[in-house]
């Protein structure tokens, strides 16, 4: 079986390959953002479960899910996350997702869970997709003012503070402000690292 790994997180790839090398028959390779994933599944491909972490550099959100399925030529496809939003979840699976794995999940369950989905079956944690409430306030949607997440919201659809002010009716330095304000409160070095953790909160 020939999984590939892909997360920017060395301690990750080195903790889920540790889990995988006990199991006989099973190749790993890794790669530290999605560009490396496109270019091995290119080149070692096409693999029997390609695992990406949902906020690795060059993911952008469920295009890299989307990307992976295809130049896999079909062959599955998981996410893996730090923080295991439903939302997220729900819109992995619906489009295409082999299955969403929680970075938490027991050794145990991670390679039951990468077994299933190679055999070609859908995969996601039963706690996550049964979370009591339905619809459960967003905890980083809690921290941010209503203004706050219309500008987040535009920043996640790649505009710029000109065309956020224009969408908004506000003055650019207005908009400037909040953008500083939004990398403070999501803990974000820029705004590609803000829009990228409000996907991976399954805000938008």
């Amino acid at each position: 079986m020939k999984i590939l790994i892909a997360d920017d997180h060395e301690l990750v790839c080195d903790t889920l390959c540790l889990f995988l090398s006990q199991e006989a028959g099973v190749a790993v390779s890794v790669a530290g953002d999605f560009h490396e994933a496109a270019q091995k599944i290119v080149s070692e491909g096409p693999f029997d479960l390609v695992l990406l972490d949902y906020s690795m550099p060059g993911m952008n959100g469920l295009e890299g899910l989307r990307k992976a399925l295809e130049l896999n030529l079909g062959g599955p496809v998981a996410l893996l996350s730090g923080t295991a939003s439903r939302a997220v979840a729900e819109e992995a699976l619906a489009s295409g997702a082999a299955g969403f794995l929680p970075k938490t999940l027991p050794a145990k369950s991670f390679v039951h869970a990468v077994h299933f989905m190679a055999a070609g079956e859908q995969y996601v944690p039963v706690q996550l997709m049964t979370v009591h409430g339905g619809e459960q306030p967003n905890a980083l949607a809690q921290k941010l003012t209503k203004r706050e997440l219309e500008v987040l919201k535009g920043i996640v659809e790649g505009l710029s503070n000109k065309e956020i002010g224009r969408l908004l009716g506000l003055q650019d330095v207005t908009v400037k402000l909040h953008v500083r304000t939004l990398c403070r409160k999501l803990s974000a070095r820029n705004r590609t690292m803000a829009a990228m953790a409000a996907r991976d909160a399954g805000l938008f």
